[in-house]
Formats: structure tokens, C-alpha cells, sequence
């Protein structure tokens, strides 16, 4: 074989399995990053989904509707989750989504985002940060797009607010690496009934893509009709547990941070 063929083999070779090595070292050291994000602040999230990552030694973020009764009747539990490492995010204070899209009759004139003005939508997110600030002493979290909408007639709402996050989920699925992420509308995957091995086979995706995947939880167990079974949740949970030497699991403001900071070299 002629020796510069050869070489140039060799070379080729070594550079992959470097370029392999790096990619594999992108995320805090491991070869993906999977967050495990819950919707609402319902009783279910207090009751199933915290008991659950405890037990296997997990964090989660968990989106906090300011207004909602489960933040008042059990504050002192969610202070508590803050303090073991769970992420109390921003999911508004009303949780208002834009009523003239199609599929959303069910809200009400008073939640229809289309009839706020923007000054009111960024008061209702800062009056929802200060709220958390009040429960966990933090002031560094990221915040959710309730149904994803991010605009009031054409101005988005959020923009402004940015620096103030450090980073926002959106509702668009998708798998990304560290490069492509966009802070301000972070993919994920909305898990609705889907089986335990669906979950597990999108984290084994994440592994071989070396990418940031997200889920998108809201009941686990029941409490929302938006719903995953205890046992495909327990499943995936037991599995991200007995492969955390190749997946970071941290909670979204950890991620966003990590991402934000290596995007700014």
C-alpha cells in the first residue's frame, strides 16, 4: 500500500475518534444532557414526580403557574424540593395562551393571551419571579412559554425579559447539540401517554446523537389530562439512574447555563 495512503488513513482515523472524544465531553462531561421538566405546579408534581426523582436521586424543573392553589396551600413543599436541588421555573402567572389559535376554545376571555398587552405579560412573568424568589431564594431560573406562544399580534413578549432567564423552554420537538440550541426557545418533547420504552428509546437517541433532549411532562400518574403512567416515568427514571456515567441530568437553569456560558467562548 503506498505509504502517503496510508497516512493519510491513519490521520483521517485519529482525527475521528478526537472529533468522537469531544463530542462525547460537550455536555458537563458526558455524552448528553436530558432534563426531566413537569408543567403546572399540581398536587400530582408533590405527590408522584419529586417522591419519585428523590428516591433515585434526580432533580427536575418544575414549571410554577403563580396563581395556582397548590403553590399556596403547599408552599412550605415546594420550598422544600427547591432546597434538595429541584428548579422552581416560570410558568407565569396566570398561565395565559393566545385564544385565537386554532384548538383553543377552552379559554376563557380573561386567560387569552391575544387580549393582554405586553406590559402585562412581563409583569405577570416578574411578578411570578419574585413570587418563586420568595419560595426558594434564588434568583436564576428559566421560564416556559405556556403553549408555547411567544407573541402578542406579532410582539414578542419575552424578548425583553431575556436577560433576566437563563434560558426558556418552548414546545417545539426536536434533539440539538450545543451549538444549535436557542436559549430563548429551548426544544423538548411533549410526553402524553407514550410508553416507558418510547422514553428510554429517546434518551438512547440523545446518547448516540450526543444532543440535549428535554421532556415535557404534566400528569404523571393522573392530575392532567395530559398524562404519562407511573410505571413508563418510573421506567425512564431507573434507566437515566443506571447510565448516568454517559448522561448529565440536571435540571434546565444547570443546561441552560452550561449552554449559555459555552456559546459565549
Amino acid at each position: 500500500m503506498n505509504r502517503k495512503f496510508l497516512l493519510a488513513i491513519i490521520i483521517s482515523a485519529i482525527a475521528c475518534q478526537i472529533g468522537q472524544a469531544q463530542k462525547s465531553e460537550q455536555w458537563n462531561g458526558k455524552q448528553c444532557a436530558v432534563v426531566l421538566t413537569y408543567d403546572d405546579a399540581i398536587d400530582i408534581d408533590l405527590d408522584n414526580v419529586i417522591p419519585a426523582l428523590d428516591s433515585v436521586g434526580l432533580k427536575g424543573t418544575f414549571y410554577i403557574i403563580g396563581q395556582s392553589p397548590v403553590v399556596a396551600k403547599r408552599m412550605a413543599e415546594w420550598r422544600a424540593a427547591a432546597q434538595r436541588g429541584h428548579e422552581l421555573g416560570n410558568h407565569t402567572l396566570t398561565h395565559p395562551c393566545d385564544a385565537s389559535l386554532p384548538g383553543r376554545n377552552w379559554l376563557t376571555a380573561e386567560d387569552d393571551l391575544s387580549r393582554f398587552s405586553v406590559k402585562r405579560a412581563q409583569n405577570e412573568i416578574r411578578i411570578t419571579n419574585t413570587l418563586l424568589q420568595a419560595i426558594d431564594g434564588k434568583t436564576n431560573r428559566t421560564f416556559a412559554y405556556p403553549c408555547g406562544d411567544r407573541t402578542i399580534k406579532g410582539d414578542d413578549f419575552y424578548k425583553p425579559l431575556e436577560k433576566e432567564f437563563a434560558g426558556a423552554r418552548g414546545v417545539q420537538a426536536g434533539l440539538q447539540h450545543l451549538n444549535e440550541v436557542d436559549l430563548n426557545d429551548i426544544r423538548c418533547y411533549m410526553i402524553n401517554g407514550e410508553s416507558g420504552d418510547y422514553l428510554t428509546g429517546l434518551v438512547k437517541k440523545a446518547v448516540e446523537s450526543h444532543t440535549l433532549l428535554v421532556f415535557l411532562f404534566h400528569g404523571v400518574g393522573g392530575g392532567h389530562n395530559i398524562n404519562v403512567s407511573l410505571a413508563a416515568h418510573s421506567q425512564l427514571l431507573h434507566f437515566l439512574k443506571q447510565h448516568e456515567k454517559e448522561i448529565w441530568i440536571a435540571p434546565m437553569v444547570d443546561v441552560a447555563q452550561y449552554i449559555k456560558n459555552h456559546q459565549a467562548k
